[in-house]
């Protein structure tokens, strides 16, 4: 994928599978369909029912791992993660899952999302005398089941995730069962399935499609799962609050043949594009092309309720990092054109409708835009499947301050003039409601659609006391 999120970065993608022999190689090919979710790091965590083993690197998947090492993996379940830096930086130190050995049992956790209150609950672990070996907001998660006073593991894990605030979909291996939890809000996606009799999960479908596995039903917001020889476990350790799946799910992050909540993603985002041409006004053109790759379903759709044909307009060039995962923007911006060409024949003498899935920085649209006029086109009309993205993510997207959205301090118009476009239009938020058509009643139909509206679905600061320090806060 590409897009203007070139500077826009979701989190994670966890993937585990419990009571099958080959699950090291199993969770390599989940990892490989959950690969645009995180291209700095993966690992796996295998347990053979006796002790748990880490094979984990960074860089993709195909860098991390090779057959010696996924056959050294030996176990009958495992979890696994593929990694993008938000909270605590980069470093081999930070790459998912997190093992850690105790003498009263070792766990490994793999996580998706961000917690907002993980700096707080922190602070208060380490005035108590525990030690991090990580920046890893996941890390903290562990420290709060071995410190609860709960009985049994279960009771401790339950009560560590009500004390978590944010968006989260963990997985916790031990030797004996796999743990499975989604936050209140449901922020992120995570879903079970089955192949023959044994459980998977992954964040999207998309993994299940490659290994051959059945989806069985996504996990609810607050649940926990418990998965091991003797089935599954159904429990909580939260109630619902208001039910808020990221919109950027649906509009960039997942790929297009995963499901969410049983609708597809290449099928939203085509009536997105339906939508935002039922929306501009006014725009006469010759041909539309989208940016590849998450772009495509939101232009077929476009062009389909238009009329205006659509036309392979600019071609991505295959076997090149993402450029958003360059260290600098000078770099991320030189990177479009390593990522991106113009179809001269195309759009040569033609008014051009460009459509994306978002403006971030506004930077590479404007590169976008003057490629396309460079290679001939006579107007470059741009049009966006989502609205203006004027406020800033706590969950998991790299989006902490305004300073970087440029709709953030832009009027639409400024915006246009700053990319160089001969206009401008981005999809309305009621529109945007609208084609994901999620089956819910609320006013977003359960979607978080806060970078957009600033209505948060969470405290942004709260203020969460551990049960085992209530001493210390008075």
């Amino acid at each position: 994928m590409l897009g203007e999120i070139r500077g826009l970065n979701e989190e994670c993608g966890v993937f585990g599978i419990w009571g099958h022999p080959d699950s090291a190689h199993l969770s390599y090919y989940g990892l490989h369909a959950l690969q645009h979710r995180g291209q700095e790091g993966a690992g796996i965590v295998v347990t053979d029912g006796q002790a748990l083993r880490a094979v984990k690197g960074e860089g993709l998947v195909n860098d991390v791992f090779n057959e010696e090492k996924l056959k050294s993996a030996k176990g009958n379940a495992a979890i696994a993660h593929v990694r993008y830096t938000t909270a605590g930086g980069g470093g081999i130190e930070n790459v998912q899952p997190l093992l850690f050995r105790s003498s009263t049992g070792s766990m490994a956790i793999a996580h998706n999302g961000n917690l907002i209150n993980a700096n707080h609950l922190k602070q208060h672990l380490e005035r108590s005398g525990n030690i991090f070996h990580s920046t890893s907001d996941t890390e903290v998660v562990v420290h709060l089941i071995k410190k609860s006073k709960k009985p049994g593991l279960r009771a401790q894990v339950k009560e560590s995730l009500s004390l978590l605030k944010g968006a989260f979909s963990i997985l916790i291996i031990t030797k004996d069962c796999m743990m499975v939890a989604r936050d209140r809000n449901g922020l992120r996606p995570l879903s079970i399935g089955k192949l023959g009799d044994a459980w998977v999960v992954a964040s999207e479908t998309c993994a299940f499609d490659l290994i051959g596995a059945e989806f069985v039903r996504d996990v609810e917001p607050g649940e926990l799962l418990v998965i091991s020889d003797s089935g599954i476990e159904e429990d909580r350790f939260a109630a619902k609050d208001q039910r808020a799946m990221c919109a950027m799910e649906y509009v960039y992050f997942a790929r297009p043949d995963s499901n969410i909540d049983e609708l597809n993603i290449h099928m939203a985002r085509k009536r997105m594009g339906k939508r935002l041409a039922q929306e501009c006004i006014g725009i006469e053109a010759d041909v539309v092309t989208g940016v590849p790759d998450s772009s495509i379903s939101a232009a077929i759709g476009f062009a389909e309720e238009s009329g205006i044909p659509y036309e392979l307009g600019l071609i991505k060039h295959k076997y090149t990092g993402r450029t958003f995962i360059q260290p600098t923007q000078e770099l991320r911006e030189r990177g479009v054109k390593m990522k991106l060409s113009p179809v001269v024949q195309v759009v040569k003498g033609k008014r051009v409708v460009m459509v994306d899935d978002s403006i971030v920085r506004g930077t590479t649209s404007r590169r976008i835009v003057t490629m396309l006029k460079e290679a001939g086109a006579t107007e470059v009309h741009v049009v966006i499947s989502s609205p203006p993205m004027k406020n800033p993510c706590f969950y998991g997207i790299d989006t902490s301050t305004s300073e970087e959205l440029i709709a953030s301090s832009n009027s639409v118009e400024e915006i246009r003039d700053v990319i160089g476009a001969d206009s401008l239009t981005f999809l309305s938020a009621e529109g945007l409601v609208e084609a994901i058509a999620r089956p819910f009643d609320d006013e977003y139909r359960g979607l978080c659609m806060a970078c957009f509206t600033g209505n948060y679905p969470t405290e942004i600061f709260p203020d969460t006391v551990l049960p085992h320090e209530k001493e210390l806060v008075r």
